[in-house]
Parts: structure tokens; sequence; C-alpha cells
């Protein structure tokens, strides 16, 4: 484990807290909709800032804690570009007018990073403590591998999820965006607006990303600062890619069939890794930098593949997969 101190968990979280702290005013005091210029200036920022941070991690902890942070950091960028898709599935079925877009993924980001900061404390003391936590989290991928690569060309069903439901259900509210508020007054009468279900169904959202993420990224490093920051600095950038990249995800046919076999190659890591400390040190371990380059391979064939197949046939449409197929009306 690194000798990592308090003084830098401290500035780190500092860090990020800013930078979400920056989005967040932009949009409360300014929504609007975000163009291709402003989308693109802000990708690169965050994507420099992740680079920076991982060469400045590099020199000061070594070349094998960079090694692993990159890793890290791709895993979660690949899984996080499936986010994007969910994120525009909700944004599209809940018809979330575009200046208010800006706004919804930032308070979507921040719930994602507070779940996750969660689940890698959860993570990071079940490791410690019970070594067979690989081997559980380990199947844990390859069932999640399994259902994605089974359901790849389907979407989520955001309207029949249960918490939305439940939400519609529960709480009074409006039928249109009231400006931007997630509650309001109507007539005396304390309501949500549709913004606030939109959040709920992004929270939910985020709660079974975590559940996919924290094992992947725990498959490529045990050190939990490692981990969170490849989780941040994956997220930060979230907001500005969704609205870069938007209208090319439908090309992307292939992306879910790919995050099926990285997050099945990374729960066979952890299943060896357990074997290898709790069996016998003959059984062979999957070294980071070949992970980290087997995950770079799939991702660029997984692309090259996707953009021949919607060339030849442009009627072809990518999906994020989902976990559980759908039901057809009637069926029990």
């Amino acid at each position: 484990m690194l000798d990592i101190g308090l003084v830098t968990w401290l500035v780190t979280i500092g860090f990020v807290v800013a930078l979400l702290a920056v989005d967040l005013v932009l949009a409360a005091v300014r929504p609007h909709r975000v163009g291709f210029a402003e989308a693109t200036a802000w990708s690169v920022f965050y994507v420099l800032v992740a680079v920076g941070f991982g060469v400045w991690f590099l020199l000061a902890y070594g070349g094998q804690a960079g090694t692993e942070y990159f890793a890290g950091y791709i895993v979660e960028k690949s899984l996080s570009v499936d986010n994007l898709f969910v994120f525009v599935i909700i944004m599209t079925t809940f018809a979330v007018p575009e200046k208010h877009q800006h706004k919804v993924l930032t308070f979507g980001i921040v719930l994602a990073l507070l779940m996750r900061a969660a689940f890698i404390a959860v993570g990071a003391t079940l490791l410690s403590l019970f070594s067979f936590m690989f081997l559980i989290f380990g199947l844990v991928l390859i069932f999640t591998a399994v259902q994605l690569f089974r359901h790849r060309d389907e979407d989520p069903d955001v309207e029949n999820n249960v918490v939305v439901k439940a939400a519609r259900r529960l709480l009074p509210t409006t039928e249109d965006y009231v400006e931007g508020k997630l509650v309001t007054k109507v007539d005396g009468r304390r309501m949500v607006t549709p913004l606030f279900v939109v959040l709920v169904a992004i929270g939910g959202v985020d709660l079974l990303f975590a559940l996919d993420s924290i094992p992947a990224v725990f498959g490529v490093t045990e050190e939990p600062y490692i981990v969170f920051t490849a989780n941040a600095f994956a997220l930060l950038g979230l907001r500005a890619l969704f609205f870069l990249v938007k209208g090319l995800l439908d090309r992307l046919v292939y992306l879910s069939a790919g995050l099926a076999l990285i997050l099945a190659f990374i729960g066979v890591k952890l299943m060896l890794h357990w074997a290898h400390v709790d069996i016998s040190e003959s059984v062979p371990e999957i070294p980071t930098p070949l992970s980290l380059g087997v995950i770079i391979g799939i991702l660029l064939v997984v692309t090259v593949a996707s953009l021949v197949k919607t060339r030849r046939d442009p009627t072809a449409k990518a999906h994020p997969g989902s976990l559980r197929g759908h039901r057809e009306p009637g069926e029990k």
C-alpha cells in the first residue's frame, strides 16, 4: 500500500470539490445550451487535468503506481461512456429542456461521486479484512459482463425503474419544469418538478454503475487513493463529454459488447489474484501493464469496428445495454 498522507488526501478532495463547485455555479447562474466549442474546451481541460495529475502521481510515487492510476482512469472513463448513453435516454424520456441539462448532469456527477466514495471506503475495508472478497468481486464482474453481453442491444427501462415509479407515485409532481427548480409551490401546495424526478432516475443509475465500476477498478489496483482519483477525474469530465459526443454515441454499436469483455477480463484478473494469495503462489497473476494494454486494445477494436459497421449500415444504432431483459406486456 502507498503511504498517502492526510494532507495529500485533503488537498486532492479539495481540488475535486473546487472543480465541482465551478460546474455547479455555472449551471445555476447561467442555464444555457452548451455548444460544441464550449463542450470541446471543457473536455480537453478535464483530460489535461487527469493526465497532469497522473504525471505528478507517477513522478511522486513511482512507475507502478502511475501505471495503476492510468489503467484505472481508462477503465472508469470507458465505463462512464456507458453512463452517457443512459443519461441521453433519461434526458429524452423526460424531455429535459437543453438549457437545464447542464444542471442535471452536474448534480448527477455529484451523486455519482458521493456514492462511489462510499463504495470505495466499504470495498477497501472488505478487501483489507477478507482476501476472499477478490473472488466475490471477480464473480460479480463476470456475472455483470454476461448479463451486459446478453442484453447488449437493449436500453434500460427508465420509466419502469422501481425508484422512479415510487417517486412519481409518492411525490406530487408539476407538469412543467418551472424554470429549472427542483421544488416549487402551486396554490400553496409544495410540489416537486420533473427535474427532481430526473435526478432520482440518474441517482438510481449512478448506484447501479457504482456497483460495477468500483469492483472493476479494484481489479486494477488495491490502493483506495488511486481508486478514488481514477473515479473522480473520469466523472469530472462527464458533463462536457455528454454535450461533445451525444450525437456520436449512436455510432458506437459494439461498445456494450466491448465493456462486457473488459469487465469479464478484470473479473478473471481478480479471481486469479485471489487464487494466487489464498490457494497457491504458483497461480499466475495478470500484471497491470498487460491489463492496461488489453483494455486499450479492446476499446480501440470496439471503436474502429463500430465506425466501420455504421458506415456500411447507417441504420445501425448503438444501445447502452441492460443488466436484465425487458418483459413484454402481459409476460410474467
